[in-house]
């Protein structure tokens, strides 16, 4: 077992990671069950797989199930209505906790409608996805999509406890697990030179469902990413922002792609860090072999690495018309997280859109 801290004060919280937790759930969420019943949120898929073994592993708290269709599309005004309704509907408390169990659409619809729902109830996270499991049950950061563009409208709440159980992931697409392990790389890339090194040598081994190098990759993930939250919680310095590494140029694909499942999150963060360290080195400021590293162990595990792969045409032009939703632009200037190499990524506000625009209307 690895227990991980966020240290946020009065509203820390522990990452518990653990092959076959899922199984004894019933004893790390015994605090959260108030009248031994917790409201479970999952998505179909995800219960069909994995509902029965969480019920059983739940006992004696009873699960309330309430099940929502899988994928992006979920997260929406209209999802998250019926999720309220549902909730309410079920007698949701204020000092309920409700569970997110799926991926990372689950858990952010479901942290979004907690933070809402009675003006504010605790929900825990049991992520099922590698992709949730490194990144998005970590931090606090909840939110749907609307037609202007993801995730722009939300909240930040912490949840109140993470179970992670890397088992889960072996009924999980080959494809999406891919998609997680973009996240992985990029926490690498940002700020962990050596442990991208490793991830060169392990990674084939860990997607292929190794044990102990799958476990060693997770925990080192969210380990990076609740320190980074524990100094930088709501983002309003530079120190959370570097988790944004390929997610302007990662957003703007997904824009393009009408946030569909042709684009999985983690497939538009690979290509997204690529455009970020070619970017870089075009400016000067990366060595081009450091960007050719990135490159080629992306596309080594078989993730999308150029607009071509995308299935997209280069349009400098519409791509950062996309980028101009981005929620995390300020004064009309978006700050691009762009890299001096391999572990040395930085913010940079000093960007000119033309810039981009030029330099992704010539993108493969």
């Amino acid at each position: 077992m690895t227990v991980i801290e966020v240290a946020l004060g009065a509203r820390s919280y522990d990452i518990i990671i653990e092959e076959g937790v899922l199984d004894d759930a019933g004893e790390p969420l015994a605090p959260f069950a108030l009248g031994g019943r917790l409201i479970v949120v999952s998505d179909e898929t995800v219960w069909a797989a994995q509902g029965e073994r969480l019920c059983h592993g739940l006992r004696p708290i009873v699960a309330s199930p309430i099940l929502l269709p899988p994928g992006e599309a979920s997260k929406s005004w209209e999802t998250l209505a019926h999720l309220i309704d549902r909730l309410l509907a079920l007698g949701i408390e204020r000092r309920d906790h409700i569970v997110a169990f799926g991926g990372g659409v689950i858990g952010d619809l479901v942290g979004f409608a907690a933070a809402i729902v009675n003006r504010g109830c605790g929900f825990v996270q049991i992520p099922t996805s590698l992709l949730a499991q490194v990144d998005s049950s970590v931090g606090g950061k909840t939110a749907i999509n609307v037609p202007a563009g993801k995730n722009l409208v939300g909240a930040f709440h912490q949840p109140s406890r993470v179970l992670i159980d890397p088992l889960v992931l072996g009924t999980l697409d080959p494809r999406q697990l891919r998609a997680g392990y973009a996240e992985i790389v990029k926490y690498a890339l940002i700020e962990d030179a050596a442990f991208f090194a490793w991830l060169e040598e392990n990674g084939p081994v860990l997607l292929g469902g190794g044990g102990t190098a799958l476990h060693h990759a997770i925990a080192t993930g969210a380990a990076g990413k609740a320190r980074i939250v524990a100094e930088d919680e709501r983002e309003t310095g530079d120190r959370r922002a570097l988790l944004n590494l390929g997610h302007t140029f990662g957003h703007a694909l997904e824009a393009e792609t009408d946030f569909s499942d042709r684009l999985l999150h983690g497939e538009a963060v690979a290509a997204g860090i690529v455009c970020a360290f070619d970017f870089s080195v075009e400016r000067g400021l990366c060595p081009p072999v450091d960007a050719e590293r990135a490159r080629a162990h992306l596309a080594a595990v078989g993730l999308p690495t150029t607009l071509r792969d995308i299935g997209l045409v280069a349009d400098g032009p519409r791509l950062v018309a996309h980028m101009m939703n981005d929620k995390k632009k300020e004064g009309g200037r978006l700050a691009f997280i762009l890299a001096r190499g391999i572990g040395r990524a930085f913010v940079d506000t000093s960007v000119e859109l033309p810039e981009v625009d030029d330099f992704l209307d010539r993108r493969p």
